[in-house]
């Protein structure tokens, strides 16, 4: 027998009936999908939760690999900075005691740094092998024109020989009997090779060399070379005499440098041997920049028979 129950209630309005049995059933329907649906919502969210837990752990993971990654790069940077700080404060104390050195054998040389140079220019500049010497001694006027037995008026103030007067001396005067062999002490170009009348010079010779240089022969006897012609070091040029205002067989001789004259008896002595004592003596003369120039220059001379006799003696 089907049990219900049934609930009367009477107003003004009448009376009415309800079924209870039906409107508890209605209720727990309603509730069993209310508490479905929020069950379902529960899981959805409980997974999503999870999912991003998940996904937020690898992540994590990823950073702190990551992390590890770095600071093993950095404890491996900061090992090779160390060593290269070592290798740096060891190559500086090198560099220290070359730059030294080198100011050493520059101060020997002659040669003064030029601002903002390099240690490895002023090295190419001091290192100067026996060629490149040779190359210098070659271009630039050096030894002496005749064979050398002193001088007999010194270079600056004199009293002229002829003139009895006070006057400066443009070059040396070397000791040399009339007709003695003269050489070319440079290769050059033949300036002048003539009488010259306006300078007292008598027959003179003028040859032009490189990086300004110009070296003058005075009062010769004969000359037996041309204007015009080239000549090279140790090539005989004429022989010494008595011409123009000379008071006796002798050699004039004159090194200039851009119209400025030089103490010839410093290139009369300069050859291998004192190689470095002319840029001490010598303070007219920017030898960092003539020997920079001729740096990389090899120089093969044909020395001449002559001057090889005059060396040897």
């Amino acid at each position: 027998m089907d049990r219900h129950f049934t609930v009367t209630i009477h107003d003004e309005n009448g009376v009415r009936q309800f079924n209870l049995h039906k409107f508890v059933k209605k209720a727990l329907y309603y509730a069993a999908i209310f508490l479905l649906t929020l069950a379902m919502i529960a899981v959805g969210t409980i997974l999503y939760l999870n999912d991003s837990v998940d996904r937020m752990q690898l992540k994590k993971d990823n950073i702190e690999t990551a992390y590890n990654d770095l600071q093993t790069q950095n404890s491996n940077l900061m090992e090779s900075m160390q060593k290269t700080q070592v290798s740096l404060v060891a190559k500086k104390e090198e560099l220290e005691e070359l730059s030294d050195s080198l100011a050493e054998i520059e101060q020997m040389i002659g040669l003064k740094p030029i601002d903002n140079e390099t240690l490895e220019e002023r090295v190419s500049l001091a290192k100067l092998s026996s060629s490149q010497r040779l190359t210098l001694l070659n271009l630039i006027p050096s030894g002496s024109p005749v064979e050398y037995n002193g001088i007999t008026s010194k270079f600056g103030y004199r009293i002229h020989p002829t003139l009895n007067r006070e006057e400066f001396h443009r070059g040396t005067d070397l000791k040399a009997a009339m007709n003695t062999p003269i050489y070319a002490t440079a290769d050059g170009l033949v300036e002048w090779a003539g009488f010259h009348k306006s300078s007292g010079y008598g027959n003179l010779i003028i040859l032009e060399h490189v990086y300004g240089f110009k070296s003058y022969f005075g009062h010769l006897n004969k000359i037996v070379i041309k204007s015009g012609q080239f000549v090279k070091k140790g090539q005989l040029i004429g022989y010494t005499g008595n011409s123009g205002m000379s008071n006796g067989p002798h050699l004039h001789y004159e090194i200039r440098f851009i119209h400025r004259v030089l103490n010839p008896y410093y290139f009369v002595k300069w050859t291998q041997q004192n190689y470095n004592e002319i840029f001490e003596k010598e303070k007219k003369v920017p030898w960092q920049s003539l020997i920079t120039a001729t740096s990389r220059i090899t120089y093969q001379p044909i020395l001449t028979q002559q001057l090889s006799q005059l060396e040897q003696r």
